[in-house]
Parts: C-alpha cells; sequence; structure tokens
C-alpha cells in the first residue's frame, strides 16, 4: 500500500500532524476538562487538512522546486549578476506580498492599531496601514534574498549576516514604538510560511549547487533563516516612521 508515492505521502502528512491533534485533545481532556466541541466537524477538519497537505507538498515537488532550481541553474549558467539579484530580490518581494499569513496578521494589527490610537478608526485608515505593513515586510524579504544570493556568490559566511541582522533587531527594540514591537517579531515568521519557503530555498538550493564549492544545506537553506530576521528591522523602523 505504501509503494504508492500519494497514499506514503498522506501517511507522512498524518504523521506531521499528529503531535497538533495530541497536544489539543490532551489540554481539552485533561487540562481544560471539556467535551469536545462537535466532533465530527473536527474530523473532517482533521481530514481535510492532512489531504491539503499531500497536495501540496505533492504541489511542491513536482512545480515549485524544480522550476526554483532551474531558473537558478540558468541564472548561474548565464553568468549575470545583475540579473540574478533583480529576479532573487523580486522573487522575496513577490512571494511575501502575496502570502496568506502576512494578509491575515497586516490586517491584525491594522486593527490592533486603531484601537490603540496609533492611526483612526476609519477603513480606509487601516487598510493603508495593512498596506503598508505588507509592502514593508515583502521590501525586507526581497532586500534578505538579494543579499543571501549576494552571500552565496561570494561565499561570505553565513554567520555574519545572522549576527548582524540580531544585532539590528536589539539596537533597534528600545528605540521601536512599543505597540509595533509585537507585530514587527511577528511578521519575521512570516517568512517561514507556505509560499516563501519553497521558492526561495529552492533558489537557494540550485544555486548552491550550480555554484562549485557551495553546499546547499548550509547555503541554500541560509537564505530563509537572513530573511527571519530583517522583517523584524524593516517593521520596527517602519513603526519609527509613520
Amino acid at each position: 500500500m505504501f509503494n504508492n508515492p500519494f497514499i506514503k505521502q498522506l501517511f507522512n502528512s498524518f504523521l506531521d500532524l499528529a503531535p497538533i491533534l495530541a497536544v489539543v485533545l490532551v489540554f481539552q481532556v485533561l487540562i481544560i476538562r471539556q467535551p469536545i466541541p462537535d466532533v465530527g466537524s473536527l474530523i473532517a477538519g482533521t481530514l481535510f487538512v492532512i489531504l491539503g497537505l499531500t497536495l501540496f507538498v505533492q504541489g511542491l515537488e513536482q512545480s515549485l522546486f524544480p522550476i526554483g532550481e532551474a531558473m537558478a541553474h540558468a541564472f548561474a549558467r548565464k553568468g549575470s549578476l545583475f540579473w540574478l539579484l533583480t529576479f532573487a530580490f523580486c522573487l522575496g518581494f513577490g512571494t511575501t506580498v502575496a502570502e496568506p499569513a502576512l494578509i491575515a496578521i497586516a490586517q491584525e494589527a491594522s486593527s490592533i492599531a486603531a484601537k490603540a490610537g496609533v492611526i483612526g478608526q476609519s477603513d480606509e485608515a487601516k487598510n493603508s496601514y495593512a498596506l503598508g505593513l505588507r509592502i514593508t515586510v515583502a521590501l525586507s524579504v526581497g532586500f534578505a534574498i538579494l543579499v543571501g544570493v549576494l552571500r552565496i556568490i561570494r561565499g561570505w559566511p553565513l554567520y555574519y549576516l545572522i549576527i548582524g541582522g540580531y544585532c539590528g533587531v536589539i539596537i533597534m527594540t528600545p528605540f521601536a514604538p512599543p505597540e509595533i514591537i509585537g507585530i514587527a517579531y511577528d511578521s519575521g515568521g512570516v517568512t517561514t510560511s507556505t509560499i516563501t519557503v519553497p521558492l526561495v530555498t529552492a533558489l537557494g538550493v540550485g544555486l548552491a549547487t550550480a555554484i562549485k564549492g557551495r553546499n546547499p544545506m548550509v547555503d541554500g537553506f541560509g537564505l530563509i533563516a537572513f530573511a527571519s530576521l530583517t522583517p523584524m528591522v524593516f517593521v520596527m523602523a517602519y513603526g519609527m516612521l509613520r
């Protein structure tokens, strides 16, 4: 049965989801000691999540990863640093600005900012604030991917960027408005969500594979580590400038 790739992926998706289900059930039954509401909907929802996760992973393996790696190889063979860096920035910006998690966080942040009196209560003010937040995070990720790709090409150590990023976060935190700090820290997690990770990782792995002497595990996946730091700095700057 598990020789079928789709069935195998379904089982793997269930194993990935099992710890979350276990935590929810343990706290619901043993800690809160409340009956599980609407068991039928919970089971149906879980099955849909498993199916969706399976189809998502299948899509990554069959389309996004090969496309990202192929484009990285093509740019590396072409030898044009300008177009490679331009593509890296556009990829980081485009995938982040379309990220569903970022859209949700930006909308929620605008509502909180309105209640705190940072912006007006009108829908126009909220939408403007949310759009500005999305653009800021997208620009930060585009910048991070651009610098990360340049690091792979030049062979700079990854920890230089990571340490520099954390230093920037630590320095800016005391000067940022209190209401923006939590949003800034949460925005860093957006870069590890559903759309951004597959394409950015594929680009990094493909580029590191195409360049002799680079480690795809370190150089490829290191893009995501650095991209998680820059939104914190950019969003705090956004809060300070508004």
